[in-house]
């Protein structure tokens, strides 16, 4: 009985290593490179407005942990962009965004993603659909996004998203001009492109 006890020890040892490695999540991990950018665009009663951030260039990092179980992938990374380089094209339309985006009293727009409902192709285009966080003037809420997926060659793609948001969505009140004659709708287009290269 002394001698049959550390072989069993042995065995279910052996037996929960074995466990830990198929249960143990696939991890991926995706840097971002140069020629990002995020798009605005919104209307007014009178017409309609485009506004980006360009040339986002930080290196930040996605993580992706992906069962061998099919279904969401989660992630763990964010963008933080700086709310006062949103260019309108028009000094006046610029800077009453980033004042109606608060931008003094919180100068960073941040995406933080959440999951993914599978992985990308890289050999192919293909539609995911993925959450996000978004935080704008000290708000934070859920959103599912759209994405397109474009392979740039080797290990490298664009992830085109969009999702339709509203500045009440953020607590903003959309800004009026002129007295109120020119109304700012409540509706917003956003856009970003993530131009992503995998690690390992």
């Amino acid at each position: 009985m002394s001698q049959l006890k550390p072989f069993l020890l042995f065995l279910l040892v052996l037996s929960s290593g074995f466990n830990l490695q198929i249960g143990k999540p696939y991890l991926t991990k995706w840097v971002i490179t140069k020629g990002c950018s995020l798009k605005v665009e919104g209307s007014t009663n009178i017409n309609k407005f485009s506004c980006v951030i360009a040339n986002y260039c930080r290196p930040d990092t996605l993580t992706f942990y992906k069962n061998s179980i099919t279904g969401p992938l989660k992630i763990s990374g964010c963008l933080q962009l700086d709310v006062q380089d949103f260019d309108c094209h028009n000094l006046v339309m610029t800077a009453d965004l980033r004042k109606t985006l608060k931008a003094k009293d919180f100068p960073k727009l941040i995406i933080r993603f959440i999951s993914l409902n599978r992985y990308p192709d890289f050999n192919n285009q293909s539609d995911v659909k993925g959450i996000v966080t978004i935080e704008l003037a000290g708000t934070a809420k859920l959103f599912e996004v759209d994405y397109r997926v474009i392979p740039d060659g080797a290990k490298s793609l664009t992830l085109i998203g969009i999702r339709k948001v509203k500045f009440s969505d953020f607590n903003i009140v959309p800004p009026r001009k002129i007295g109120g004659l020119i109304q700012t709708n409540n509706d917003l287009n956003v856009e970003f492109n993530l131009r992503l290269k995998v690690l390992d």
